[in-house]
């Protein structure tokens, strides 16, 4: 036997529903089998563009609706978005027609208050609901919306709200803030999914967004046809025609309580609970039809670990169940400000509210305008606790609270008037700030003492804010820069600027007044014009005279402008010549000339780095730099910095260092060699391969050995002089068959080698000199040779450290006394 359920609301035959994949993502077959046969006609009211009233799968299925942008003519759709809207409500069922809507037994009331480019305002968008409510629909669908909070919208709203109407509207689409009406806090604010189940990018998300349907639908369009369509405004109908379902099977509902079972019928996405992204989760029309409506959808939610996420803006009715009974709800806020939270509880009895920050606060019990309480939160979650204040009370207590946020109050008020400017340091920064109140106006004075040039950015983060700025220097007239639009950002020219006062004002468009629940960013970008203090210096004899070891700073303040400076080698020398701090975007040329202008080096900065570093072996004398750069530019100085140093044998790091005789000597006989950069480095570690190299040389080595270390293959640059000193037997490898090349040199490794070199193989006789080296060491006997001849010494404290790494300067000291013997 069919049930009477399955009788009613039978599943659709009609040939298009194939393309209806979206009622499948809500489980529609299962809705119809549960909708029982409830057959009363909910009135759905369309505020759009009109709907097609000819169109041969809605005719039939309208009550009187109303034009309300030519008096007396049919709220015929001249765009199609209307059309959209109402197939996916009420489009007949099994007709053999097309597609089926949600609600097929409900009626639509077409309300024409959009233009036929899809546009509106909010008195047309008032005015419709107003009508709806009036006429008798009791779910009205908002298929549109509007950046800007309303005082005039907001009491329409609750107009509807207080005449027990539901009203539902798209979220926007834009991948921003929640648009208006479905930002007031009693609308069913709905956004869109992807088929995988995933909120859409374009779908608007934030504290006010309540439930997600499918995105994408195949729907009636204008003229007879059919189409697919998407958007958030494609999605809202989907919860209201299910909205339908609901209150004609349960026609003793109230509003809020239609609102509440879609809610926490929902079919959770992404995270756990109510968020920002997708609400409290996906349009679940079987399960609003098959679960038990409950007061109180929060429970369990008696302990802070349990507590009930809560978005910023919200409108809940919940039930104490006893004087024991707690509620807990947590709270995200985004930004540091004030959550005003309204509570009417349904006798005198009164609820306390406690905040984990500490406050208490205690309602009268006043059950129809209830008590509105304000208290401080910061950035994150903050947790609500509500409980009886009569202890002894053993019935429940039913409640609704309604919470709001306000925006904390930037640091820079009271500056809403140009006279209490807000005073700014003269450069580049950034300012944040809010407009936490209505009208509210950021005024900024920058006192500016150079001339240079600026150029102001002003961002915000959320669609609610068309930011503009104005600009005046003081005593003159001032420049607006509004540009873009809602939620944009506004970028000035580049601006030449003289000294003087000048003052920004940033604020919202005029009419968008009201306070705003986000953040603006404005970015001065100033560059005061620099004053290169050298010039003028254009030509040689100009040339500014330059200090060894000082700092000069420059800029080119033109195209062909030319820097000359002049610097002094005392004796014979390495000149070294520093330049640093150059713009990315520049390429700086330097030519070196002597006393007579010959030139003597050309020098080049590559392209995106900052620096460029010059040295050069000189005569005692005067030398010339000439600086030029590919472009001018006047907003940061480069840096030049001239040194010179001492040459001994070539290198500039021996003078004065306890090797210097030595290493001297073995340069000039061109056994020992520096790095190519006129440095010796002395003091670092040498490797075998050096080792090998310098030692083979000393000694003019000519005959070598293949060699057959597992680690030095022939294309080595020491192989062949490592390969000569094997063969003399004054160098060999590792018991593993490596000669480790680039290993350092241990000063035990150090000695033997010296050692071999003068056929000294040891002796065993005698104690150890050095009080870190046993008699059990490998090379002890060499040690004690080489001492007692006095070719070696250790430390001061005894210590000969055969393991630690000998230094090019210890080697070249120690082979150089051996060569002298």
């Amino acid at each position: 036997m069919v049930p009477k359920a399955e009788a009613a609301y039978p599943q659709s035959t009609d040939p298009m529903r194939v393309k209806q994949v979206y009622l499948d993502m809500i489980h529609i077959n299962e809705a119809w089998a549960a909708a029982g046969d409830a057959k009363t006609s909910m009135v759905v009211a369309v505020v759009d563009t009109g709907v097609d009233l000819t169109h041969p799968d809605l005719a039939g299925n309208f009550v009187e609706g109303t034009n309300l942008l030519q008096s007396g003519k049919k709220p015929s759709d001249d765009n199609g978005h209307g059309t959209n809207v109402a197939g996916v409500i009420a489009a007949t069922m099994n007709n053999d027609k097309g597609i089926t809507g949600i609600a097929p037994n409900a009626k639509i009331m077409p309300i024409k208050a959009l233009e036929a480019d899809g546009t509106g305002g909010e008195a047309k968008l008032g005015e419709g609901i107003r009508y709806a409510v009036d006429h008798g629909a009791k779910i009205v669908v908002l298929s549109l919306g509007l950046n800007k909070y309303s005082d005039y919208l907001a009491n329409i709203v609750q107009y509807a709200e207080d005449h027990d109407v539901l009203l539902v509207a798209a979220v926007g689409n834009e991948g921003t803030s929640v648009k208006y009406p479905a930002a007031y806090p009693t609308v069913l604010a709905v956004g869109g999914v992807t088929p995988d189940k995933h909120a859409d990018s374009r779908s608007n998300s934030g504290p006010e967004l309540d439930l997600m349907a499918p995105w994408d639908v195949y729907t009636t369009s204008l003229g007879g046809g059919y189409q697919y369509q998407d958007g958030s405004s494609m999605a809202a109908p989907q919860v209201a025609a299910a909205a339908a379902l609901v209150w004609a099977k349960y026609p003793g509902m109230h509003a809020y309580q239609v609102r509440d079972l879609l809610k926490q019928t929902a079919e959770d996405l992404e995270i756990a609970g109510w968020d920002a992204k997708t609400g409290y989760g996906l349009l679940r029309v079987d399960q609003a039809l098959t679960q038990p409506y409950t007061e109180d959808r929060f429970e369990p939610n008696n302990r802070q670990d349990k507590a009930a996420k809560l978005p910023v803006h919200a409108s809940i009715h919940a039930t104490l169940s006893s004087a024991q009974d707690q509620d807990w709800y947590a709270i995200d806020a985004a930004y540091d400000g004030a959550i005003a939270l309204l509570l009417r509880s349904g006798d005198s009895s009164g609820i306390r509210v406690r905040v984990d920050s500490g406050e208490t606060y205690t309602s009268g019990g006043a059950a129809d305008a209830g008590q509105t309480f304000t208290f401080p939160v910061r950035k994150g979650r903050t947790y609500i606790q509500l409980q009886s204040v009569d202890r002894t009370r053993k019935t429940s207590l039913s409640y609704s609270l309604s919470t709001d946020f306000l925006i904390y109050q930037d640091p820079f008020e009271n500056n809403d008037k140009q006279y209490k400017a807000f005073a700014l340091p003269d450069r580049s920064q950034t300012i944040r700030g809010t407009f936490h109140k209505k009208g509210d106006l950021d005024w900024f004075v920058l006192p500016i003492e150079k001339s240079g040039t600026m150029r102001l950015r002003l961002s915000v983060d959320t669609a609610r804010i068309d930011p503009v700025i104005f600009l005046q220097k003081e005593g003159e007239k001032g420049v607006t820069i509004d540009q873009s639009g809602d939620g944009t950002t506004e970028i000035s020219s580049l601006m030449e600027l003289l000294p003087g006062q000048y003052y920004i004002r940033v604020s919202n468009i005029k009419d968008y007044s009201e306070p705003i629940t986000g953040e603006y960013a404005l970015v001065i970008e100033y560059n005061p014009k620099l004053i290169d203090p050298n010039e003028p210096n254009d030509k040689s004899y100009q040339a500014t005279f330059v200090g060894m070891f000082s700092e000069y700073e420059g800029l080119f303040h033109k195209n062909d402008d030319v820097d000359w400076f002049e610097f002094r080698m005392n004796k014979d020398g390495l000149a070294q010549v520093s330049l640093t701090n150059i713009p990315s975007a520049r390429t700086l040329f330097a030519t070196l000339y002597d006393s007579s202008l010959k030139e003597q080096g050309f020098y080049k900065s590559q392209y995106g780095a900052d620096s460029l570093f010059m040295e050069k072996a000189l005569d005692q004398g005067t030398y010339y730099i000439k600086l030029q750069a590919d472009k001018w530019f006047l907003s940061q100085m480069y840096q030049l910095k001239a040194g010179s140093y001492p040459l001994v044998s070539g290198f500039i790091d021996i003078d004065g260092h306890w090797a210097v005789d030595a290493i001297s000597k073995l340069t000039q006989q061109e056994i020992i060699s520096g790095y190519g950069n006129y440095r010796f480095a002395p003091d670092r570690s040498i490797t075998r391969a050096e080792a090998a190299t310098v030692l083979t040389r000393a000694l003019k080595l000519s005959k070598l050995r293949q060699l057959r270390f597992s680690d030095l293959t022939s294309s080595h640059w020491a192989y062949d002089n490592v390969a000569k000193g094997v063969q003399a037997g004054l160098i060999d490898g590792y018991p593993d068959g490596t000669f480790g090349p680039d290993r350092t040199l241990t000063r035990m490794e150090m000695t033997q080698m010296l050692a071999r070199s003068m056929n000294m193989t040891g002796k065993r006789r005698g104690n150890s000199p050095f009080n870190d080296v046993d008699e059990s060491y490998w090379g002890i006997g060499i040690l004690k040779q080489m001492w007692a001849d006095g070719w070696i010494s250790g430390y001061p404290d005894g210590t000969f450290r055969p393991d630690a790494e000998a230094t090019r300067a210890e080697f070249v000291t120690m082979l150089a006394k051996v060569l002298n013997r």
